[in-house]
């Protein structure tokens, strides 16, 4: 089966990391991704939640920022659980393997910061 996903869209928050009580980077965030145009013209967004861990939680923490708009590359994932009320939920969310900078370059995410950041590092897969 084919599960992937590449997806477009800015920051709707800062990226905030957290660690697990293993010592494992993660964030969890949400981009809003324009859609089609509604029939009074207005633009469709959808409100998309990405959760990235180790590395690339590290990375898109340091580079990104609220507005600033992201190329998300992942795969779908989902996550089942009762809520409150005791009704089965099931969150869906993209697991994150990859981001690359789209749109204007941000002032505090410079190529040169990012070049240096990842000096002589393995690629992130």
């Amino acid at each position: 089966m084919l599960n992937c996903v590449n997806i477009q869209g800015r920051l709707t928050d800062h990226p905030e990391l957290i660690h697990t009580p293993g010592g494992n980077a993660v964030i969890d965030f949400t981009i809003a991704v324009e859609g089609n145009r509604n029939g009074d013209g207005t633009r469709r967004v959808d409100f998309v939640k990405i959760v990235a861990w180790n590395a690339m939680a590290e990375f898109i923490c340091k580079y990104f920022e609220k507005g600033q708009q992201i190329i998300v590359e992942g795969k779908i994932s989902t996550n089942s659980y009762v809520d409150r009320n005791g009704n089965k939920r099931k969150d869906f969310y993209v697991l994150a393997k990859g981001a690359d900078f789209c749109g204007a370059k941000s002032s505090e995410a410079s190529e040169k910061d990012f070049t240096e950041a990842f000096d002589g590092e393995e690629e992130l897969d």
